[in-house]
């Protein structure tokens, strides 16, 4: 079924002429009962239920204002406890590895002791941490701060409430001739149970979840962009999780996961096992490039698959519940646009002119880095 992008964005009509028109007629009224005879005198303006040009402009204006989180959604969120010049130090609980034989690269799941600290580090789920690792520079400073995004639920993997993990990939590039790893991902892959790390933060509000129970998500992930996912995840799904907080979710939730390999998909066990406990609120879609093809029979990506499934994801945009988060490599972005693009258009829908307005009403979120 085609619709318009105010369908999308909200839907619904706003009677401003029939509004208007009842309101001068009770308005000259009462007026008349007060012998007020010049403003009794003045015509009373025609009931209309055509729409004018005033009523579309206030219509336009109007749906692109989805519901609204609650005030508190985000004003409660800490940001910034600790900061740079004065980081909190977490220990580490553990560090291992997150790939099964055969894939390509190091990605490993490490948790960090948070107790003791004055005040608490505490976070919600869509935050990240920096980490600012050991030794100095070529310049002979200090490393500068790493972002992390944030994989464990605020009360932690151990559900005690002061603990944080973080799915973090070693970067190594080719620079004239010669593999150069990353400085604070190579730091964080080889360090031991037992170190202590610099930690600040927590930062960032673009990633948080809404509030209410009956909202879609709709996540894009790649890699270590699937460390939010999992959080949001645990915290909808987890049996734990569920019992523990006062947030019972009830909507649906999909995820499209993009990997190299099956070897270095991330988390899967936990995803799949969601999958078979709730599959009316959880669908999950894989994308595996170097194991499986799109139509074309070129290798399988993420944009593919919204391609595949674009009916019922724009079938889930129009709902104004509904929330997209990407999160992985920015080159990820040029693909799912055009997907989206694609998919859009199909319906009769730019998605140039929806995407702003899907941004602009906090449905929209992106960390790509």
């Amino acid at each position: 079924m085609a619709y318009s992008q105010t369908t999308v964005l909200a839907g619904g009509l706003v009677h401003i002429p029939i509004i208007t028109g009842v309101f001068w007629l009770f308005r000259n009224f009462i007026l008349s009962r007060t012998g007020n005879k010049k403003v009794q005198e003045a015509p009373t303006p025609p009931i209309n239920t055509a729409p004018t040009e005033a009523a579309a402009e206030a219509k336009a204006v109007a749906v692109t204002k989805a519901p609204p989180r609650k005030p508190s959604a985000h004003s409660k969120v800490p940001v910034n406890t600790y900061k740079p010049k004065e980081p909190f130090l977490g220990k580490v609980l553990e560090n291992y590895s997150l790939l099964k034989d055969g894939a390509i690269g190091r990605v490993q799941h490490i948790t960090f002791d948070l107790s003791g600290g004055n005040p608490q580090l505490e976070y919600v789920e869509g935050q990240s941490i920096g980490i600012i690792p050991e030794g100095e520079d070529a310049k002979g400073k200090p490393h500068k701060i790493r972002l992390y995004s944030i994989a464990s639920t605020r009360h932690g993997d151990n559900m005690r409430g002061k603990t944080v993990s973080l799915c973090v990939r070693q970067l190594q590039y080719e620079k004239d001739g010669q593999t150069i790893d990353g400085v604070c991902s190579t730091y964080l892959c080889d360090i031991n149970k037992g170190r202590k790390v610099k930690i600040t933060g927590p930062v960032g509000k673009e990633m948080l979840l809404p509030e209410e129970e009956d909202a879609n998500i709709i996540m894009f992930a790649t890699g270590t962009g699937i460390a939010p996912m999992r959080a949001y995840l645990r915290r909808m799904f987890d049996a734990k999780e569920r019992k523990k907080n006062n947030w019972d979710y009830k909507g649906k939730a999909w995820l499209f996961m993009g990997a190299p390999k099956t070897a270095n998909l991330l988390y899967d066990e936990d995803f799949e096992l969601y999958k078979s406990k709730f599959p009316d609120n959880f669908q999950y879609t894989k994308a595996i490039s170097r194991e499986q093809q799109n139509a074309k029979g070129g290798r399988m990506y993420i944009q593919d698959r919204v391609l595949e499934n674009a009916e019922e994801i724009f079938k889930m945009i129009e709902d104004p519940k509904t929330h997209i988060y990407l999160c992985g490599l920015k080159g990820m972005e040029p693909g799912i646009d055009e997907a989206m693009t694609a998919a859009a258009a199909a319906k009769g829908i730019n998605w140039a002119e929806l995407r702003p307005q899907l941004k602009k009403a906090d449905r929209w979120h992106v960390e790509t880095y």
